[in-house]
């Protein structure tokens, strides 16, 4: 199982190719879609993501509506309060949280997420390998950049590679 974040930054980018092939393969190979949900959860589990939290810093967070209620009253300020001061426009436009390249999610504290309790829906889902909408064939587009700087989603992919019958 790989960790490192500088060996998955390198290979996720020198495999982006491979996995945009694997992504072609998932749509028009026949797979068995628990299998691949089971082997991320099986990685999932052995990696601590607090240990890592590669993600906060890289990764700008997409809010939906019903995020913002909890947060808000989580910090004791307004809802209009909230949307001012902890989210900005995402690159389409969307409502995400602040984020910059030194210091990653506004909420990061070390390897901590300070509103853990009441993360975006977005965070207590992420990878998306386990949860997320649709089948993984039509999530895959997210994985691809995603194993570039996550080690779940890195070492999910490599697994699924022989699961499905993918030769590179």
């Amino acid at each position: 199982m790989l960790t490192d974040l500088v060996q998955i930054r390198r290979l996720g980018e020198q495999k982006r190719p491979e996995n945009e092939r694997l992504r072609r393969h998932l749509k028009t190979h026949r797979y068995v879609e628990r299998r691949l949900v089971q082997i991320a959860h099986d990685i999932q589990d052995r990696i601590d993501c607090a240990q890592c939290a590669n993600c906060c810093r890289v990764a700008t967070v997409q809010l939906i509506e019903r995020d913002i209620p909890p947060l808000a009253k989580f910090l004791g300020i307004s809802e209009a309060r909230f949307k001012r001061d902890y989210t900005m426009p995402d690159d389409e436009g969307r409502l995400s949280l602040k984020w910059t390249e030194e210091s990653g999610c506004v909420f990061l504290s070390g390897n901590d997420c300070s509103v853990y309790e009441v993360r975006p829906a977005s965070c207590r889902n992420f990878p998306h390998l386990v949860k997320g909408e649709g089948p993984v064939s039509t999530r895959m587009w997210q994985f691809i950049d995603r194993a570039c700087y996550c080690p779940i989603v890195y070492n999910a992919l490599e697994a699924w590679k022989p699961e499905v019958g993918f030769k590179g």
